[in-house]
């Protein structure tokens, strides 16, 4: 089945046996953010830099977050920088449509339970383990030598702007992911998006953090 970036990212991010992140809700959901506009950059609906997002083709894709964000950057009439589009759109809302439209498909099961009795909590234990399983190989393919396309280039900058591909990768290679995330192998349309990528993602992560920290001290 066909998942997007997005969803790649999610379930790299999860246990496969109890569903449970590998990582801070303010680290992943800047970075889902950044991986929708990166999927739209990546099948050449929008044009990434660091300064602005451009859309040069409004024609939808046939998945509903991906054609939500696109009508939303072509109706905008302002111009806008990557990071105020990723701003805009992570949230752990956005999580949470991408863990149940996994979980709809039967990639992942959905748990409700409660924590100390009171508390709900929902975990996404992994289904079917045939789609990760893909994922990973594109990318331990690309992390062993081999040439990485766009989307797995793109992925593997996504999980290192997160801090997520020590932890999903424990055994790669820290220079080989520092070449893929920094784009200089690829050509000039996918190396800038993947440059514009990391720079929003890690100042929306930090802005995130920044934010829970100051919230938990009020």
């Amino acid at each position: 089945m066909t998942v997007t970036i997005a969803e790649e990212l999610l379930l790299l991010a999860l246990t496969e046996d109890d569903g449970k992140l590998l990582i801070s809700g303010t680290q992943l959901d800047p970075a889902l953010a950044g991986a929708i506009l990166a999927e739209l950059a990546v099948n050449e609906r929008i044009e990434l830099s660091a300064k602005k997002v451009s859309v040069r083709d409004a024609t939808p894709l046939a998945d509903a977050e991906l054609d939500a964000t696109l009508a939303r950057m072509a109706e905008e009439r302002k111009e806008r920088k990557p990071v105020w589009w990723v701003q805009k759109l992570y949230s752990a809302k956005l999580r949470n449509r991408l863990l149940t439209r996994l979980a709809d498909t039967g990639v992942l099961s959905e748990q409700r339970g409660k924590v100390l009795g009171v508390f709900p909590t929902t975990r996404w234990p992994e289904l079917d383990g045939s789609v990760e399983a893909q994922v990973r190989e594109r990318v331990a393919g690309a992390l062993a030598g081999t040439d990485p396309d766009p989307r797995t280039a793109v992925l593997i900058a996504l999980m290192r702007a997160a801090k997520l591909d020590r932890k999903a990768f424990p055994g790669a290679d820290k220079k080989r992911i520092k070449e893929i995330a920094e784009g200089a192998w690829a050509a000039d349309a996918v190396a800038q998006t993947i440059a514009a990528i990391n720079s929003v993602v890690v100042t929306a992560s930090i802005a995130a953090t920044a934010a829970a920290v100051g919230g938990g001290s009020g």
